[in-house]
């Protein structure tokens, strides 16, 4: 455990308390955390984790672009579901990917957990856009990732993120529960 660490969990943890919150400034935190990450996550060696954390920081800048833009009227950007189809798709699309990186990674670096690192990458990556969308199921994904996400972290010696995400893991079900609200308060 480090101070950097220390400082990466701390902005995460208000990252996602902003988010459940539906809180613009989410985002700022999130930069700062993922910003971070990435150096820890290549010290640990696990590079698809520190790709991950590159690609949560333009997302970051993203999804404060995203939820800016789709202010009216004073209102926020509303929560949307999006179909069943679509996601299937996407499962289809994170499960290639992540074969297809967990074998290189498995035969051409030293990556711990090639698999299922990989697997936790590309599905985190298309949970970070749902998020950035605002779309409810992001809530869903995020708890299979988190909740193996803990095991990875553990392993590799980082127990302060591991507990992070099992905070993570305990909170979403009240970003599930804050989001659906939001969802069914909205105007048809």
């Amino acid at each position: 455990m480090t101070p950097l660490e220390i400082l990466a969990v701390v902005m995460a943890v208000a990252y996602l308390l902003l988010a459940i919150r539906q809180n613009i400034w989410c985002w700022m935190c999130a930069g700062v955390s993922t910003a971070i990450y990435v150096w820890l996550f290549i010290d640990a060696k696990l590079y698809m984790e520190s790709g991950l954390n590159a690609f949560y920081f333009a997302m970051a800048v993203y999804g404060w672009y995203v939820w800016t833009s789709g202010r009216s009227d004073g209102h926020e950007r509303p929560v949307v579901t999006w179909p069943l189809r679509t996601h299937g798709i996407a499962i289809v699309a994170v499960v290639a990917a992540s074969l297809f990186s967990g074998y290189v990674l498995s035969t051409r670096t030293d990556a711990a957990f090639p698999y299922v690192d990989s697997l936790t990458t590309w599905a985190a990556i298309w949970a970070t856009f749902l998020v950035a969308r605002k779309v409810l199921e992001n809530w869903w994904y995020w708890l299979l990732i988190d909740a193996a996400s803990i095991f990875i972290y553990w392993s590799r010696g980082l127990e302060l993120t591991s507990l992070l995400f099992v905070l993570y893991v305990i909170m979403i079900p009240f970003g599930i529960a804050s989001w659906t609200k939001s969802w069914r308060e909205q105007p048809a």
